[in-house]
């Protein structure tokens, strides 16, 4: 819907990602730390236990958020133009970024209380607010980003707007699912909310480490979106409209993810280690499956796919080639992300943040910069960048996961 403002738009838009990720990353971390301890007090049928971390992890986002907040509100427009933000999107992008920040606090909770809910299998209670929050987004982008039934016109204001909207309508739905006493994962506001470092001991021990894979991922992430922006508006145009396409892969990972972490800190909580390492295998094959299909999906429909996105010919001509390196890019996308779940779910979130530091945070930036400037490639050398960064985690991950070492972590 944005892109029927224009390339400056989709690149306004697109240069937020970033930055709003980097305020997000330790909240990430954390609910890595959320899912691998609530699933394991699953395994142990401790419900007490895992209802007392749950409330310590709401009270500490609640706190924390609402400073990272503010602060973004502070650096915005420096921060974005550090990303690559060119004088035609400038303005956009930060007009979008200080109005999505609004929405950062429900953001967070409602992460926080999904990876609580994936960790007792309860994955529906985020389908059902995800689902909810996209729609309302995407009803509210069509009456705000060009104007319907007497709303005003607001362009990629508009589309800020919708999504914060659809920010807290998720929240509401996600809070309700704490309501239910008869479930695992109930909250009363009668129990206490008071700080306890010893619950929340386990949940710092996996989320340290995790916060600082989320560091590398970050950095790692908005230094090659800046070797990116820097080619031209039309060109992160294009690279944009290309990672959401790619993102439609990672999200068949992440969910893979979820349900594998889940149930390998589930079936290690209960001492069945085999089961942990048989979670992971099928999850590796249910992603082989996904990967092919999507795959073909992407080779035979790549014109159609850039269209659905923008009118602009040049823009899909160049952007059809990123759709192929969609379809290699895939499969080792899926299995990577499985593997680095199990490691998760495990407890073993500092080997994950090692590989992201390699890959991510090193090679993936000295790659795409080598290749998109020294060697001439422009555009695709960065996708060359994400190939290699891609297909190398697998292979660490991959190494790591079979050796099995991850089985014996106690959390």
């Amino acid at each position: 819907m944005v892109g029927t403002l224009g390339s400056y738009a989709i690149s306004a838009v697109g240069l937020t990602n970033q930055p709003r990720l980097i305020i997000l990353a330790v909240f990430m971390a954390l609910n890595h730390g959320i899912t691998a301890v609530i699933s394991r007090r699953f395994g142990q049928r401790d419900r007490e236990g895992a209802n007392r971390a749950l409330r310590q992890i709401l009270l500490l986002a609640a706190i924390a958020v609402i400073g990272f907040a503010a602060v973004g509100e502070i650096i915005s427009e420096p921060l974005l133009r550090f990303a690559g933000a060119k004088s035609d999107t400038l303005g956009y992008a930060v007009t979008y970024f200080r109005i999505i920040l609004c929405g950062i606090p429900a953001v967070v909770m409602t992460m926080g209380i999904n990876a609580a809910q994936r960790g007792v299998g309860n994955t529906r209670i985020a389908m059902r607010t995800n689902l909810t929050a996209n729609f309302v987004n995407c009803a509210f982008n069509w009456l705000l980003i060009n104007g319907h039934l007497g709303f005003p016109a607001l362009g990629v204001a508009g589309a800020a707007t919708a999504t914060v909207i659809g920010n807290y309508v998720g929240l509401v739905i996600a809070v309700c699912s704490l309501l239910h006493r008869d479930r695992f994962l109930c909250v009363s506001f009668r129990e206490s909310f008071r700080p306890d470092f010893e619950t929340l001991r386990p949940v710092f021990k996996i989320a340290s480490s995790a916060c600082l894979e989320q560091v590398f991922l970050r950095v790692g992430f908005f230094i090659y979106a800046k070797i990116v922006a820097e080619l031209g508006t039309d060109d992160y145009a294009t690279h944009q409209i290309g990672m959401n396409i790619l993102s439609l892969s990672f999200c068949f990972g992440d969910g893979l993810t979820a349900a594998t972490s889940s149930l390998v800190g589930r079936s290690l909580g209960e001492k069945r280690p085999d089961l942990a390492v048989m979670y992971g295998k099928c999850g590796q094959r249910i992603g082989f499956c996904i990967a092919v299909i999507l795959a073909i999906f992407f080779v035979t429909c790549a014109r159609p796919i850039y269209t659905a996105f923008t009118r602009d010919e040049a823009i899909i001509e160049k952007g059809i080639p990123i759709i192929y390196m969609c379809a290699i890019v895939t499969a080792g996308q899926i299995s990577q992300v499985v593997f680095s779940g199990c490691l998760r779910g495990a407890g073993d979130t500092l080997y994950i943040a090692v590989t992201s530091m390699i890959s991510i945070a090193l090679i993936r930036p000295v790659v795409s910069w080598y290749l998109c400037y020294p060697a001439g490639l422009g555009l695709y050398g960065a996708w060359y960048g994400v190939i290699i960064d891609q297909y190398l985690r697998l292979l660490l991950n991959g190494i790591r996961f079979t050796k099995g070492k991850w089985t014996k972590i106690v959390v």
